[in-house]
């Protein structure tokens, strides 16, 4: 018969129990117990989550059933549900959310060079919320409806691996996009989250982070066209532009480029608009487009500026979309000569680079200047 550790006991010993004791020390934790220490009522929960028990109860009854096993898995007495129901509402929620944050930084390192599935070493993080619905008559500080009770579990998932990098509970009332103000954010990381968290100075604050967000845009965003980039419709890719916004205050709240891509979807055949402030790579750069940001940062340092781009985590990118560009068969980085007759007929560079392009798919690229004649003409 096998003596040794109980299973419970060896997944036990992953928990960083010195750093846990740290935490516990911090916060007062085990300050005038007498009977079930923060490490056993960690152990309690644990065991009840990981072998499904339903209630405070249903715990005490299985513990009690292994008397014979509690010391090897790592309780010095038996566990009573009226001191574990005492300690889960007396003791400070932050030894857990700090015991949380430990684990997930420690997961996260394992899962540091997980692939993707496209090529990109940035970390890319998904940004969404879900609704509990709680009772009303028991869960009365959690109002969300006149006949309900709710709390929102605000989540940030780091992609490679899945992991929670950010969690936040708040009440069911709470909108989406407050929680943009609780986040650090990550200078080079993506972050992917849908049209709720649509508010242009949020965004432009994560903009001036040094961050990528990528999110869909509401049907009422008001944004005018400054060009239009190549696309490849066989990819799905309908329209790849450059916008500014037109509303004074969205104007005044983001007021900067802004990069919308039309995509349709082969599947459902629906039409989706994405927006990205992702607008400044190399291969997207210098020609029709604004310098790269490579190329920027250098002259400013040169001038004796300080830049806070961190460059190595864009080059992975930049190495991506110049692939591409050189699969397709496009100039890269190639400056645009002086040419006075821009003046005459006042096309804007985006404009330019896509009537070349379709001319190009008929065949018909000798024809470009006379198009811009015709231009002027008219």
């Amino acid at each position: 018969m096998y003596v040794g550790k109980t299973l419970f006991a060896q997944v036990m010993e992953f928990v960083p129990w010195t750093s846990f004791a740290r935490i516990v020390q911090r916060h007062g934790g085990n300050s005038g117990v007498r009977a079930l220490s923060c490490a056993e009522q960690f152990r309690a929960m644990a065991f009840a989550q990981l072998t499904w028990r339903e209630s405070l109860r249903d715990i005490e009854a299985s513990l009690s059933a292994n008397v014979g096993k509690l010391y090897a898995m790592g309780f010095r007495s038996a566990v009573k549900r009226s001191t574990m129901a005492d300690a889960n509402e007396s003791r400070d929620w932050r030894i857990w959310s700090d015991l949380a944050a430990l684990l997930i930084r420690r997961a996260r390192k394992l899962y540091a060079n997980d692939a993707l599935g496209v090529d990109l070493d940035n970390t890319v993080y998904a940004l969404d919320s879900s609704t509990i619905d709680l009772c009303l008559s028991l869960f009365e500080w959690a109002p969300f409806r006149s006949t309900k009770a709710a709390i929102k579990l605000h989540t940030l998932l780091d992609l490679r691996g899945a992991i929670p990098a950010f969690i936040h509970i708040s009440d069911g009332k709470l909108h989406d996009v407050n929680v943009l103000d609780l986040l650090a954010f990550e200078a080079g990381a993506f972050y992917v989250m849908d049209r709720g968290y649509v508010d242009f100075a949020r965004l432009h604050a994560l903009h001036q982070a040094g961050a990528f967000f990528v999110t869909r845009a509401k049907s009422t965003m008001d944004a005018r066209r400054v060009y239009s980039a190549p696309t490849d419709r066989s990819t799905g890719v309908i329209s790849d532009q450059r916008v500014m916004l037109n509303g004074h205050y969205s104007a005044k709240k983001y007021p900067e480029h802004l990069r919308r891509i039309r995509f349709k979807d082969p599947e459902s055949g629906k039409t989706l608009v994405f927006l990205t402030n992702n607008t400044a790579l190399p291969p997207l750069a210098d020609g029709t487009s604004n310098p790269s940001l490579f190329n920027v940062a250098k002259n400013a340092r040169a001038l004796g500026y300080k830049t806070d781009i961190d460059e190595d985590v864009l080059q992975p990118v930049s190495r991506h979309f110049t692939a591409i560009a050189k699969r397709e068969g496009f100039t890269i980085g190639a400056p645009v000569e002086y040419d006075y007759s821009q003046y005459q007929h006042q096309v804007p560079g985006g404009m330019l680079s896509n009537l070349r392009f379709q001319l190009r798919k008929v065949g018909l690229e000798h024809k470009f200047p006379a198009a811009l004649e015709e231009a002027i003409k008219v």
